[in-house]
């Protein structure tokens, strides 16, 4: 039992861990309303409330008695793990957030609602030079996040840690050299194996019966329709706005098959990752995740190891049939199970196959460490990605959105997230 006075400092620390995870959460919502509902007019104004709000997050989380609160607390002897985590978790946050000034976090907010939307009118356009003003900002202040935290040997290094502590560039590095030189041997292995036909994929598949296809299948993976709703976005994504509230997004291509559908299932392997937390951690900090890595290994093992398994296909490919008549007229699960674990290079990250996806991070986490470094400039990224591309997967993009608009986490100021994917698929 805590004595009477570490007991006394624990609530103490649980009361301002639940102001600033409330405080997150609602500006969760502005942030995702951003990528639902948000119209073009509005996004100026966005920007600067979502940099208020973030100002006040940043007062919350270096408040100066969180230091020796969260100093004393770790040298006490608390009988919970979660209560261990906790303690841990604010002092990381305190003695991070207390290099930032609450200017710089402003600033940073602001850039960030305003880059998101010009983003997604880039990547629309398939043209980067719309995106690189943005680009250059952003990279520009995560340079200066990395100077004011500070790091052991890399700039990537302070980016890196937010998302997956503790671990570093060279960790990465070490880790994706091996993880390369498997997947290009088993991609050399597969070429020369018989073709797959997945050419049914790439049939006509209606927006509207996407729609009712996932909305049927979600419950059946768990998701609990009544804590959580899908929405239409540019880039899909899972966001919590309250232990009862987790929302997911997607995009629907009626070309293409895969996208919509497993995107959906990878996020709500997020969403029940969020929705399966203790009742009692409702509202706690600590209801968010060991790490991104921990985070992106439940929402590929949904994906990959239950979306694309057989058990599964043969469990929904009734269902497919019936929304999707004409598509899948001369397609029987096996041949849906086949073609759907087809391995083959492609451009797009999230349409990856299990095997190449690991390669499209490969390529990301170089460009980021180069850009952090200062050995990339901004505007030669399309170039460099182009060329990348062609090395890794013998395919060169025929225009930026194929190539390096396609993703959405330069324009969020996610530097550093990106190696977090590969590392889920190994977790």
């Amino acid at each position: 039992m805590l004595p009477q006075s570490s007991e006394s400092r624990l609530k103490e620390l649980k009361d301002i861990d639940r102001r600033i995870t409330r405080m997150a959460r609602i500006k969760a919502i502005l942030e995702w309303d951003q990528e639902t509902n948000l119209p073009p007019s509005g996004v100026e104004e966005r920007a600067e409330q979502l940099a208020a709000l973030e100002g006040l997050l940043h007062e919350l989380r270096t408040q100066p008695l969180l230091g020796p609160l969260t100093a004393e607390l770790a040298e006490a002897t608390l009988p919970s793990a979660e209560d261990r985590a906790l303690v841990e978790r604010h002092q990381r946050e305190y003695l991070r957030s207390s290099k930032l000034t609450k200017d710089f976090v402003e600033r940073r907010a602001r850039l960030i609602g305003v880059a998101q939307p010009a983003w997604a009118l880039a990547r629309r356009e398939a043209d980067f030079s719309q995106f690189l003003p943005y680009l250059e900002k952003i990279v520009e202040l995560e340079r200066e996040t990395a100077d004011r935290v500070g790091y052991a040997t890399h700039p990537y290094d302070a980016l890196l840690d937010v998302y997956e502590p503790l671990t570093t560039t060279q960790d990465v590095r070490e880790i994706f050299a091996e993880l390369e030189k498997g997947i290009v041997e088993l991609v050399q292995t597969i070429r020369t194996r018989p073709q797959v036909d997945s050419a049914f994929l790439y049939r006509r598949y209606p927006k509207e019966m996407q729609e009712a296809t996932v909305r049927e299948i979600l419950p059946k993976l768990g998701f609990d329709t009544k804590a959580g709703r899908l929405d239409t976005t540019t880039h899909p994504f899972c966001t919590t706005l309250g232990s009862k509230d987790v929302r997911i997004t997607t995009r629907w291509d009626e070309k293409f098959f895969n996208p919509a559908f497993f995107g959906v299932i990878h996020e709500t392997g997020h969403a029940l990752y969020e929705q399966g937390f203790d009742p009692k951690l409702a509202e706690s900090s600590l209801a968010s995740g060991t790490s991104l890595g921990i985070h992106e290994s439940q929402s590929r093992f949904w994906e990959n190891i239950v979306g694309r398994s057989r058990a599964f296909v043969d469990h929904v490919f009734p269902l497919l049939r019936r929304h999707f008549p004409e598509a899948l007229s001369n397609v029987d699960a096996e041949t849906f199970f086949r073609g759907i674990n087809r391995v083959e290079p492609s451009f797009i990250r999230v349409e990856a196959d299990e095997v190449t996806y690991s390669l499209h991070i490969l390529l990301r986490f170089r460009l980021e460490t180069a850009l952090l470094d200062g050995s990339l400039a901004p505007a030669d990224v399309p170039g460099a990605w182009n060329d990348l591309s062609e090395k890794l997967f013998g395919l060169r993009p025929s225009n930026d959105a194929e190539g390096c608009l396609q993703d959405i986490h330069w324009a969020m100021g996610g530097l550093g997230y990106f190696p977090t994917y590969a590392l889920g698929n190994l977790y």
